[in-house]
């Protein structure tokens, strides 16, 4: 039987995303995939002489982080719409560079929340294709842990056709859920921008019916919302989540923080946007017109999400990556447009970890604690009070397979 090698990460300080202050002079002590003890270094115990020991010291222990917004299958950047009509094996390709990014990021969780269909070789059938990275990734415990919420599903002449599932009454958003869930994705995302801004493209009981049927099948539903009339839609439906919320106002996030509804913030996509005004020719991020209406989308975005944060609205943080201009290690640009719209580095900490595994239903994503996963990483710096220090990863847990003994 293999033994599975030990090794202690010693004299390291330990941010939980629990309170502001660091915990600091910790060891903690890793038996394979697994936290067997956290203790502080001047009380470490007896150790096994052929533990493996990690000088931590001066490094910060983070839990794997969440990103609670992402699209594995695609790469991001300044023509992210067009790469999803991409060839599928392209595509799956652009998956595998995506989990290294993710996990040499520090993010463990990646809920994807939108892939282009294929068809799937194995069986013929044609479904969304982080599907079939979840499979693939579930077999390797150095790669990001998922959940998958199949294709878009959205209105007719929303989003470029063939990219979504087309839904234009309730009847047929209610077949397209149904169909989602049957493909075996773990939650339904439901596009609520309409062809018209000031207009959902359903009903608030035409969300409701699908809720209730995802809930019965013990799956969740999240709901885009870039609009005001969508997000009241979404939430007089009865969703889980928004995603992006970029136009709230003080009665919806009300009614999100009676309805313990999350908002999955992805503020950085502005700052992503803004920089291309210098790195590309595209006129909507080079013309002035484009400039003034990202500045003006972003202010607004930035006043929804600190207006849900005053009225104690659960927020995850997102990246947006693939399906937006971002990366796949960008996670930690979330954690700073966070603090931006008010929230204190430790808050913003916790969304991207604790808020996140709520968020999943997962007791273990996003929190480190003896017994736990040893699901953790180790950057310079202290995130608790700095968030830019989650860019500086020096050490990923996970990534460290330990030798065995026969």
């Amino acid at each position: 039987m293999a033994i599975p090698r030990l090794i202690l990460y010693r004299d390291a300080a330990l941010a939980d995303a629990s309170g502001p202050s660091l915990q600091q002079g910790i060891s903690v002590l890793v038996a394979g995939q697994r936290i067997l003890a956290i203790r502080p270094t001047s009380n470490e115990g007896i150790l096994h002489p052929d533990a493996r020991i990690v000088d931590a010291g001066g490094s910060t222990i983070v839990p794997g982080m969440v990103d609670a917004h992402s699209h594995v299958t695609l790469p991001g950047g300044s023509h992210w719409i067009d790469r999803g009509f991409d060839a599928p094996d392209l595509l799956l390709e652009v998956a595998e560079h995506n989990g290294d990014l993710l996990s040499h990021a520090g993010v463990r969780w990646a809920r994807d929340v939108g892939s282009p269909q294929a068809i799937d070789p194995r069986d013929g059938r044609k479904r969304a294709l982080a599907l079939r990275v979840r499979e693939r990734w579930r077999a390797d415990p150095t790669r990001p842990k998922m959940r998958v919420a199949g294709t878009w599903i959205a209105h007719s002449g929303v989003l470029q056709p063939g990219l979504d599932i087309e839904a234009d009454d309730g009847p047929a958003l209610l077949a397209a859920a149904k169909a989602q869930l049957d493909d075996g994705a773990d939650l339904l995302k439901l596009y609520l921008d309409g062809p018209k801004k000031e207009e959902a493209p359903w009903s608030a009981e035409d969300v409701r019916a699908v809720v209730e049927m995802a809930h019965g099948r013990g799956a969740f539903v999240t709901a885009h919302s870039g609009f005001l009339a969508g997000a009241r839609v979404g939430i007089d439906g009865g969703v889980d989540s928004l995603e992006h919320g970029f136009e709230l106002d003080s009665d919806a996030v009300a009614a999100m923080a009676r309805q313990k509804m999350f908002l999955v913030s992805t503020l950085a996509i502005f700052r992503s946007w803004a920089s291309f005004s210098s790195t590309t020719t595209i006129p909507r991020f080079v013309s002035d017109d484009g400039k003034e209406r990202i500045a003006r989308r972003r202010e607004r975005a930035v006043e929804s999400v600190r207006l849900a944060h005053r009225a104690g609205v659960r927020i995850a943080a997102g990246t947006d990556f693939g399906g937006g201009s971002l990366r796949a290690n960008h996670l930690a640009w979330e954690v700073e447009s966070l603090v931006e719209a008010g929230l204190k580095p430790w808050e913003a900490l916790a969304s991207a970890t604790v808020r996140g595994g709520e968020l999943l239903d997962d007791p273990d994503a996003g929190r480190i604690f003896e017994g736990g996963p040893a699901d953790f990483f180790l950057v310079h710096g202290d995130p608790l009070t700095d968030p830019t220090a989650l860019w500086r990863v020096w050490r990923v847990a996970w990534l460290t397979v330990p030798r065995t003994d026969p």
